[in-house]
Parts: structure tokens; sequence; C-alpha cells
């Protein structure tokens, strides 16, 4: 609190300039994929991307629906296990690139397919090579020619992909913004309830030291205890409560998430009922298995055609893909 002010018995004051929670987030820590001698580092932070899905609940879900509408459809090979698929498309939805290890027999035939962690996983800057980066100094090259990448295309640089949500990061963080501020908003006791503006000439001051103690004896477990008043011949309006911002603060608090989360669907493309929002209006969203059925077709179906690009590095067919059915685990 800063800035007090007197004037005429009426006191003022401002709370200082706004204090910015996630400027330090650094999503976006480079401009190009700078070259460090052995790799290249990526266009974005992976850590803040990591850290963005985790800031936003509609953008998380949405991710992982869609992890979890690959894995139900994938058909495991003896190469490839449920285990490393599911973490080959974590990878791919959250940052925009997956990666397969080909681990070899030592007659040099694969033996299995394993899925390195794609946060810490750098292409390097020689043909074939890819390093496990986990810290400084600590990094691991794998074999030449031993890992594939799946990359999602971008139109700025061919060496990483980036993932297909980028564009509503401001979004994402606008609706974890607005969830900060409600949280601080009622932590620091900020939500003054209202103001009690008393102008009735026939209350004296004894009248007002009496309104007061009232008040002051209404707080903790007493509270929401009803108060009465009585002023005759008093003026209509001598007496007035007013509240404080409250009404606009939650007017704008679910103005922000309704609209935030509008842009992460539309960033997602996965329709509110699979999402599991409630519907604010009495016709609901209509019916959810032909939901499903339409964004199997129209978005299900591209991203497991573009995982199948793995089977040409491999030499076979260890990603496929069964049609979704609703109501059926699958084997």
């Amino acid at each position: 609190m800063s800035d007090t002010v007197k004037q005429e018995g009426i006191h003022a004051f401002t709370f200082g300039e706004p204090t910015p929670v996630l400027d330090t987030r650094g999503i976006l820590d480079y401009i190009v994929c700078a070259n460090n001698g052995r790799w290249y580092e990526p266009p974005v932070s992976l850590d803040g991307l990591s850290k963005t899905t985790r800031a936003n609940p509609y953008l998380k879900s949405g991710l992982l629906f869609k992890r979890n509408m690959l894995v139900k459809t994938f058909i495991p090979h003896r190469l490839l296990s449920r285990e490393s698929f599911e973490q080959l498309a974590t990878d791919w939805l959250h940052f925009g690139n997956g990666y397969l290890e080909r681990r070899n027999s030592v007659l040099g035939s694969p033996v299995s397919l394993q899925a390195p962690l794609a946060k810490y996983v750098r292409r390097g800057a020689e043909p074939g090579a890819f390093y496990q980066v986990t810290g400084h100094r600590e990094e691991h090259e794998f074999r030449r020619g031993s890992v594939f990448q799946l990359r999602e295309a971008d139109v700025d640089q061919e060496i990483y992909g980036l993932p297909e949500w980028l564009s509503a990061v401001q979004s994402a963080l606008l609706n974890e913004s607005a969830t900060l501020f409600r949280r601080k908003y009622y932590n620091n006791g900020s939500h003054a309830g209202f103001i009690l503006y008393l102008t009735d000439p026939k209350v004296n001051d004894d009248d007002v030291d009496a309104i007061r103690e009232a008040l002051k004896k209404s707080r903790g477990p007493g509270n929401f205890r009803n108060l009465f008043l009585h002023s005759p011949d008093g003026k209509k309006d001598g007496l007035q409560l007013i509240p404080v911002s409250e009404v606009a603060a939650k007017d704008e608090f679910s103005g922000i998430k309704n609209i935030t989360r509008d842009d992460m669907l539309a960033a997602l493309r996965v329709p509110p009922p699979l999402m599991g929002i409630v519907p604010q209006n009495a016709g609901g969203f209509g019916d959810i298995e032909k939901a499903a059925k339409v964004w199997e077709a129209i978005e299900l179906e591209p991203m497991q055609t573009r995982m199948e690009k793995a089977n040409e590095w491999i030499g076979d067919d260890v990603i496929r893909f069964r049609p979704l059915e609703l109501g059926r685990s699958a084997a």
C-alpha cells in the first residue's frame, strides 16, 4: 500500500504498480535454433512449454484426451510397446516433437523401440546425430542413425517441430492469471464486503457508535447476523449499502475464463462435450457420440497417419491403429 492522501476527512490510497506473476516463465527464449557446435537449441523453451500445459486445465485436458484416444486405438507391436507409444504420443502432442530410439541386438537387428523424453532430446549438428541433455555438461549421444524424430511441421525452421497449440499460449496464461488473481483477491482480504454510507441527519454520534459496535460483533462466529436500524423521520437515502467491486470483479473473472476456454478449444480442436465441459444452455451440446465420430474422422485419423511416418524409418508396420469403437476397450 502506498501514496496515501488525506483531504477533508476523506482517505484515498493506491496499491502501487501491478506485480507481474508470469513474466519469468520464459517460453520464447530463442529466436532461431542456435548451433552450439554439437546440437541445435530448440526455438522455444521446452521447460516453459511443459509448465504452460500445467497452468491451464483446458489445455492439459485436451492434450491428454488426444493422447488417450491415440493409445486406445494403437495396436501394440513386438518392437513397440503400448508404454513406449504412450510416451511418444505425449511428447509429440505437448512439444511438437517425439522420438523413438532403435535398440539392436549384437547381430544388428532391432529388438525394441524406446521413447526418450523429448524435453531433453536435442538434434545434433551432424547428420543422424541426437543428444540427450539433462543439465549442464550432462549429455549423452545416441548411436548415429538410431533415433527417429516425429516432427510437427513449422513454417520458420526445419530442425524442430512446434506444438500446434503454441498460438494459444497467451490465452492459456491469461486464464491462469485470472485464476491466480482471484486466489490472491480472496487470500489477501481485498474483497471488502460493502460500504455503509450514512448521511441521515437524524442519526447522532451515539447511534453511529452503536451501529459500528453491532457491525464489529457480526464478525467471526456471529457473522451473517441480521442488523436492525430504526430512524424515525429519516430520509429515504440516508443509509446506503454499497458493494465494493465484488460484482464487477466476478463478472470480469467469468468473462476471462469463458473466453480463454473457447480459445483453448479452438486451438486443440476438441468438441466441448468430449472435454467434460458443462453446457450453459438448456439444449446442451447435442449427441456426444456423433461428436466423437466426427472428431475421429477430421482429427484422430490425420494424427494417426502422421504418426505412421515411423514405419518408413524402421522398415516395419510398428505403428498401426484400429478404428475408434466407443464403449469398447482396446485389446
